[in-house]
């Protein structure tokens, strides 16, 4: 069966430029093993990657040895539930694509906080 988004439809990608995804597969899919649920597709601004890095998890800084490429406003990448959920309370949070965000984001965020900041595709 494939992964479904949280508008119960088939996943889709969320972006291969720069390559996101725990899988780094360009989809915001899970498994067990992704402690941090990277399933929310969030579009990057300037505002949530100074959050990020003020809150210990810089996203804008390269760092080759993980063969990351660092991130910039209008980037799209899968985020940790959590992170964008902390962003939201704290006013902060990036837009989202439903269509590409993973049904388990559900189990940490409301549809309802994640349609407050869906963007179309």
């Amino acid at each position: 069966m494939s992964a479904l988004n949280v508008l119960g439809q088939p996943l889709q990608p969320c972006g291969t430029e720069p390559m996101t995804g725990w899988f780094r597969d360009g989809c915001c899919r899970t498994d067990p093993e992704d402690r941090g649920l990277h399933v929310v597709c969030a579009v990057m601004t300037d505002a949530f990657l100074a959050y990020s890095k003020l809150h210990g998890n810089d996203l804008s800084t390269p760092r080759p040895e993980y063969d990351f490429p660092g991130l910039k406003a209008g980037d799209r990448w899968c985020l940790c539930a959590l992170r964008w959920m902390e962003a939201y309370q704290a006013g902060h949070a990036p837009e989202v694509i439903l269509e590409a965000t993973h049904l388990n984001a559900l189990g940490v965020v409301p549809l309802d906080a994640l349609r407050t900041y869906a963007v179309n595709r």
